[in-house]
């Protein structure tokens, strides 16, 4: 038996919005309030909150993902320099998910902070 391992060659993200961190997990407890789920999970890596919305699986994304590329509809993110696993504001949880063992995400959240209009020079 043969077994490959191919990693993803490329990730497009066509959609890119930037929030304050206060901003952002406002954004995501409004977005779970209005459409009445629980406790929501944003993503972190290497300083940077981020949410990726992806496209339905059609047969054209399929195709990409054979050939190696990932498409991100959009990716809303907030500097978020310190990693904690939840956020409670009010009665709204918002728990994160430590992706930095994720090559793709660690390599997401370092383009995202270079291009950051929040970023600071201590950053």
């Amino acid at each position: 038996m043969e077994i490959s391992l191919e990693p993803w060659k490329k990730l497009v993200v066509h959609e890119v919005i930037e929030y304050t961190i206060d901003d952002l997990l406002n954004q995501t407890i409004d977005a779970n309030q209005a459409i009445g789920t629980g406790i929501r999970t944003l993503n972190w890596a290497n300083g940077v909150a981020f949410q990726a919305h992806v496209f339905p699986d059609t047969d054209m994304i399929i195709q990409e993902k054979l050939k190696g590329t990932i498409h991100y509809a959009s990716v809303t993110f907030a500097l978020k320099e310190i990693f904690e696993k939840q956020v409670i504001r009010g009665n709204a949880t918002i728990n994160f998910l430590d992706g930095s063992v994720n090559i793709i995400f660690n390599e997401l959240a370092i383009k995202l902070k270079e291009q950051s209009k929040y970023k600071t020079s201590s950053k």
